[in-house]
């Protein structure tokens, strides 16, 4: 992106219920990031600090012929660089923090109190401060000071083991779950905090583990375990005892179908031209349909096998049974849906002008937030905007710190 394209995206009117906080993200990669992107887009000041040079690693992250994924989890924000191995970049840091609502950090546990930015020291000239904390195993306890990527956080709260066939070894999803549930939680707690200072005064940490984000999306797990000694196994594309909730065999492609609550089953059964099967002892009840699902799903997949993607849909459309497509990206981009909702928008720079993108997402009546330009190609883009306004610096006292590869 030019530098002249950069300053007039800077200036755009940031639209959300965020506008009025300011935002400092510190670390790198996913999990703080993203929670940043999701402030970010509400609005919210989010001034990201890089190491000079190279940038945050997730600048070269991405699939197919160039990496992509900085230009959506850094939109809507101001970076800019500082080493914070140094002092000096640490001061900047500092300085920044003190002007502002919230920090927002990812690093191993330890590490800002070893850069003189723990909580205590900002927290004496900013006591209103906010501080995100995300990690792979919390800020306490003896596994904190472990190195943890969403992978094992995934895996140490349970999502791991859930995941995949039955007859093999644990698998994952095609993307960072634990992550970007690490990161929703801190926003929520975040905005919780918010509330709480707006009533007191007071700031104060939020300590989001993805360990613990992982563990509070399982649902019964554990009250099944310590009551009726019951471990969840993998079960591949399916749920235990949830039936009819699988995947489908078309002529032309794989579609799915959700049917598993009684009258919702009893249409599909209607439309199948098998009205009798509803009332069938094998299938009349939720507990039956989960006992004989497998000869159920047969039964399905013999009658989806005669008809087309499209027929099967529009059926399940007029018998209202939820049922869906199985997207990809040329999917989601062609469905009249996407476009009605805005899901995706038209996002072009000067190095992609085709470039698409995800929208701000949850949709709000009143206070909208939007992409007002998407993650800056230049490392250091905004130093002389932040650095000047926020803290007086002139253009000398930058060179300088440039020269000393501060910033």
């Amino acid at each position: 992106m030019i530098e002249s394209q950069v300053e007039n995206d800077s200036q755009k009117q940031a639209n959300g219920p965020l506008t009025d906080l300011r935002v400092i993200e510190l670390g790198q990669l996913i999990a703080g990031p993203f929670c940043g992107q999701l402030m970010a887009d509400m609005g919210a000041d989010v001034i990201k600090i890089e190491p000079p040079g190279i940038g945050d690693p997730m600048r070269v992250w991405g699939r197919g012929n160039y990496p992509l994924w900085w230009t959506v989890c850094a939109r809507n924000k101001r970076c800019v660089t500082a080493n914070l191995r140094e002092p000096e970049g640490q001061d900047l840091a500092r300085k920044l923090i003190s002007q502002a609502d919230m920090v927002l950090e990812n690093f191993r546990p330890g590490t800002m109190e070893r850069w003189g930015l723990g909580y205590e020291e900002l927290a004496k000239e900013n006591p209103g401060l906010i501080m995100i904390r995300v990690s792979g195993y919390g800020q306490t306890g003896p596994h904190a000071g472990r190195a943890g990527y969403a992978s094992i956080g995934e895996a140490l709260g349970g999502m791991r083991y859930l995941c995949g066939e039955p007859d093999r070894r644990p698998s994952r999803t095609g993307l960072s779950m634990g992550d970007s549930i690490a990161a929703t939680f801190a926003c929520m707690g975040a905005l919780a905090a918010l509330h709480h200072r707006e009533k007191t005064g007071e700031g104060q940490v939020i300590d989001a583990s993805i360990f613990e984000s992982v563990l509070n999306i399982m649902e019964a797990t554990i009250p099944e375990y310590t009551v009726s000694n019951y471990i969840r196994k993998r079960s591949g594309a399916t749920l235990p005892n949830v039936a009819p909730s699988n995947i489908y065999s078309c002529k032309d492609g794989e579609f799915l179908i959700a049917a598993n609550q009684d009258t919702v089953f009893a249409r599909l059964c209607a439309v199948m031209g098998q009205a009798e099967l509803a009332q069938d002892e094998r299938f009349s009840t939720h507990t039956a349909r989960g006992l004989n699902a497998e000869e159920l799903d047969g039964l399905i997949n013999e009658w989806t096998l005669t008809k087309t993607v499209d027929e099967v849909d529009q059926l399940m459309e007029e018998s209202a049974v939820p049922a869906g497509g199985i997207y990809r990206a040329p999917e989601m981009l062609k469905d009249p849906h996407f476009k009605a909702r805005e899901a995706i928008i038209d996002t072009p720079t000067e190095h992609w002008p085709d470039l698409k993108m995800q929208n701000v997402f949850p949709k709000m009546s009143k206070t909208q937030g939007g992409v007002r330009w998407v993650g800056p190609q230049v490392v250091g883009e905004h130093n002389q905007s932040v650095y000047s306004d926020l803290l007086g610096l002139s253009a000398h006292e930058l060179a300088e710190l440039e020269k000393k590869s501060i910033i």
